[in-house]
């Protein structure tokens, strides 16, 4: 299989933010499954049952909260 790689960055508000995350979040819980789109093309990955969650906050200059789902 090809690798599908997409790195998107967004300048948003808060609540858009969490809105984005909120809805993240109900794919996962509803379906299973979380969609993304690039250049045209739409993917489905499967997410199994049990994940490794893992965040990760950075303070200084910038700070930066990072949340990682892998499987």
């Amino acid at each position: 299989m090809d690798l599908f790689e997409t790195d998107q960055t967004q300048r948003l508000s808060r609540e858009d933010a969490a809105a984005k995350l909120r809805a993240l979040a109900d794919a996962l819980s509803r379906h299973n499954s979380v969609e993304f789109q690039k250049n045209g093309h739409r993917i489905t990955v499967d997410v199994p049952d049990e994940v490794e969650l893992s965040v990760e906050i950075e303070i200084g200059d910038e700070n930066e909260l990072e949340i990682e789902l892998r499987w």
